[in-house]
């Protein structure tokens, strides 16, 4: 990988960690067009998704300041209640991560079939998610944010986009969409921190480990925090106007083009 290389792929990640449509089926489809190996290229997606994160601590900083205050007063009051459904949340995708993460693994690099696949399911649920019965629920449950969890645990599947899945479960179940999209979004902070700070213990971003160059990390982060930064305050515009319709149709049409490719 050279450092053009990575500066597409972070570009490609910042835009689509937020945009509902699978930012891990987008790197799987650029590492095809680029001839990116994709072995090499797993400590390459946790620095960019770690790039992400950070992008959304930026963009919510109020939000997570404002959870940090509730926390650091020892109360049981709104924030550290807010916080017990992100931890709800996060249980699937830490039994996944545990116990899953090898055969996980072995899903990226296989087939642009299943991203395609993938990415169809996505384009179905973000329809759903348009089309359902608006309700306006005053809180997110603990029993919708394990719901939302699960869905999240299942988004590991390359093309089937975290964002979209997360997002379009939340409206499913009754919650507001704006309200959704911020759960979405602050829920996956820790749990991709938390694989990234693994990674950096084993040394797994050495160069003679990850194959790639400290230039090539580096530019791919600041590319990804950049454009994730862009993309997230995008997508909670877009969310509140209830437009993902637009990202169910370019879903369609991108899973299509990757099982074509996929069967030349």
């Amino acid at each position: 990988m050279n450092w053009i290389e990575a500066l597409i792929l972070g570009v490609v990640q910042g835009l689509t960690e937020y945009l509902p449509v699978s930012s891990s089926g987008h790197l799987e489809i650029a590492n095809k067009l680029l001839g990116v190996q994709t072995e090499e290229n797993l400590s390459f997606a946790v620095v960019v998704h770690a790039a992400t994160v950070c992008s959304t601590i930026v963009v919510l900083w109020k939000e997570v300041e404002f959870l940090f205050r509730g926390l650091f007063r020892f109360q049981w009051n709104e924030q550290t209640q807010y916080i017990a459904k992100i931890i709800l949340s996060m249980i699937p995708i830490a039994v996944v991560g545990l116990f899953f993460k090898d055969f996980v693994e072995t899903l990226f690099g296989t087939s642009l079939l299943l991203v395609g696949c993938m990415l169809l399911l996505t384009s179905l649920l973000l329809t759903f998610a348009y089309y359902a019965k608006p309700r306006t629920k005053e809180n997110i449950s603990y029993k919708d944010a394990f719901i939302i969890g699960l869905s999240q645990a299942c988004a590991v599947m390359p093309g089937l986009s975290r964002s979209g899945t997360t997002i379009a479960t939340g409206l499913l179940l009754g919650n507001k969409k704006e309200q959704i999209a911020k759960f979405s979004f602050l829920m996956v902070i820790i749990p991709i921190l938390g694989e990234a700070f693994l990674d950096l213990i084993k040394g797994g971003y050495a160069t003679n480990e990850s194959g790639i160059s400290t230039t090539c990390l580096l530019v791919g982060f600041f590319a990804a925090f950049l454009s994730g930064t862009a993309a997230c305050k995008w997508m909670l515009n877009i969310v509140k106007r209830g437009k993902l319709i637009y990202f169910a149709i370019y879903c369609f049409i991108i899973g299509i083009f990757s099982i074509v490719y996929s069967l030349i």
